[in-house]
């Protein structure tokens, strides 16, 4: 089982290791993860494992909501299925 993790906003120092701090507090690990900055824009996406998570994706999705706010940051987390199945023709 896999999450998609996406955050989009205001580049600022940290949000990468933020969002990676808290996957492993959860025990979700961090498979794959592509980011770009344009201009001041941050944009990433990442894939973590969650298998061994003990905790639900709402909460990984909380806590990460929680520790990027103020930031002008978006965040989603879904499971890689329904992100599949929102992306199938």
């Amino acid at each position: 089982m896999r999450a998609v993790i996406t955050i989009v906003g205001k580049d600022a120092v940290g949000i990468l290791a933020k969002t990676a701090n808290v996957c492993a507090a959860h025990n979700a690990n961090i498979v794959d993860v592509t980011q770009t900055v344009m201009g001041d824009i941050f944009s990433m996406v990442m894939l973590a494992d969650i298998e061994k998570m003990e905790s639900t994706i709402g909460s990984l999705a909380d806590d990460i909501e929680k520790v990027l706010e103020g930031q002008g940051l978006v965040s989603h987390v879904m499971h890689e299925d329904i992100f599949n199945a929102m992306h199938r023709i």
